[in-house]
C-alpha cells in the first residue's frame, strides 16, 4: 500500500497570508460558480460528479488510508458527525444562493464565529470575556441591519445562511474537541464521501416526493451534461481541493490569529464575484451590516484568551 506524503513545513507569516487570501478568493469563486450552475444542474448532481473526480485523488493522497494510525470506530463517529454538520451547512447555504445576493448570503454566513464562541463556552468550557460579548453584539447588530426582519422586503429564506453558520459552528467544535489530530486530507476524504452520500439522498427525495419550487436546486432531476457542464464540475473539483489544502496549510502558521484577520477577505471577494457574474450591487444597508459583522468577527479573533474559534469554512 502506498504511504501518505510527508507533511510539508509550516509556511512563514507572509506565505500564510498569501495562501489564505488566495484560498478565500477561491472559496468566493466556488460559491459564485455553484450559483451559476444552479440554472442547470441540481446540487446533488454537482456533488456526485465532483466527488467522482475528487475522491480518487484524495485516496491516492492519503495512501489509501481512511483513518489515521491509532484511530478506531469512536473516532470515525466524530468524523462522521463533523462531515454531516458540514453537509447540512452546504445544503442550507446553497439552497438559497440562487435566490439571494451573494453578499447577503456571505455576510449572514460569516456570523459563524459568534456561534462558535457560544458553543465553545457551553461545550468546551471556554471563557467569554466582556469584550467578546461586545463583539458578538456588534456582529448580530450587523446581521439585523442586513436582514431587516421587520422590513417589507424581508423573506425567511435569508435565515438559511444563518442556519448554515450554526451547522458550521457545530462542525468547528467537533473538529477542535474530537478531530484535532486527524490529518486534513482524511477529513476532506470523509467530507467528500458524505457529500456523495448526501447527493444520492437528495436525488432520492426529489424522485419520491413533491418538493417546494424554491428547493429545485436541491432536488431537481438529472440534467443532461454537455462539455461546458463537465468543465464547470472539473473547475469546482480543483477549487474544492485547493480550498481544503489552502486552509489547512495557512493555519499551520504559528500566528493563526493574524491569518484569521485576512480570512475576512472573503467578504470583499464574494462582492466582487457577485458583481462579475450576476451584476449584484449591495445597497448601503448591506455594506453597513457587512462592516459591523467583520468588525465583530475581527474583535473575536484579536481579543486575547477568546472563547471561540474563527469563522469561514476551515472545519
Amino acid at each position: 500500500m502506498a504511504q501518505p506524503l510527508p507533511e510539508p513545513p509550516a509556511p512563514s507569516l507572509a506565505q500564510g497570508i498569501a495562501i489564505i487570501l488566495a484560498t478565500v478568493f477561491a472559496m468566493a469563486l466556488t460559491d459564485a460558480l455553484i450559483k451559476l450552475a444552479s440554472s442547470g444542474m441540481p446540487l446533488w448532481q454537482i456533488w456526485v460528479l465532483r466527488s467522482g473526480i475528487v475522491l480518487p485523488v484524495l485516496l491516492v493522497a492519503t495512501g489509501g488510508r481512511v483513518l489515521a494510525p491509532g484511530q478506531g470506530r469512536g473516532d470515525l463517529g466524530w468524523i462522521a458527525l463533523r462531515s454531516l454538520a458540514l453537509v447540512a451547512q452546504y445544503i442550507c447555504l446553497y439552497a438559497v444562493l440562487p435566490l439571494i445576493d451573494m453578499a447577503l448570503a456571505g455576510a449572514a454566513f460569516y456570523t459563524a464565529p459568534f456561534f462558535i464562541a457560544g458553543l465553545a463556552a457551553l461545550v468546551l468550557g471556554n471563557r467569554i470575556l466582556p469584550g467578546h460579548w461586545l463583539a458578538i453584539a456588534t456582529g448580530f447588530a450587523g446581521l439585523l441591519v442586513i436582514l431587516r426582519p421587520f422590513g417589507a422586503d424581508f423573506t425567511p429564506l435569508v435565515l438559511m445562511p444563518v442556519a448554515a453558520a450554526l451547522f458550521y459552528a457545530v462542525a468547528a467544535i467537533v473538529t477542535r474537541a474530537r478531530c484535532a489530530k486527524t490529518p486534513a486530507l482524511l477529513l476532506a476524504l470523509w467530507l467528500n464521501l458524505t457529500c456523495l452520500a448526501g447527493g444520492l439522498v437528495l436525488a432520492a427525495l426529489g424522485a419520491m416526493f413533491q418538493t417546494p419550487d424554491w428547493t429545485f436546486f436541491l432536488f431537481g432531476p438529472w440534467h443532461p451534461t454537455v462539455a461546458k457542464d463537465w468543465g464547470l464540475v472539473l473547475v469546482l473539483a480543483v477549487l474544492i481541493l485547493g480550498v481544503a489544502v489552502g486552509l489547512a496549510k495557512a493555519y499551520q502558521n504559528p500566528r493563526p490569529e493574524v491569518i484569521a484577520v485576512f480570512d475576512y477577505g472573503y467578504m470583499v471577494f464574494v462582492v466582487f464575484w457577485g458583481f462579475v457574474f450576476f451584476g449584484e450591487r449591495p445597497d448601503g444597508w448591506t455594506v453597513l451590516g457587512v462592516v459591523l459583522i467583520v468588525a465583530g468577527g475581527l474583535a473575536m479573533v484579536l481579543i486575547k484568551d477568546r472563547g471561540g474559534d474563527r469563522g469561514g469554512r476551515k472545519a
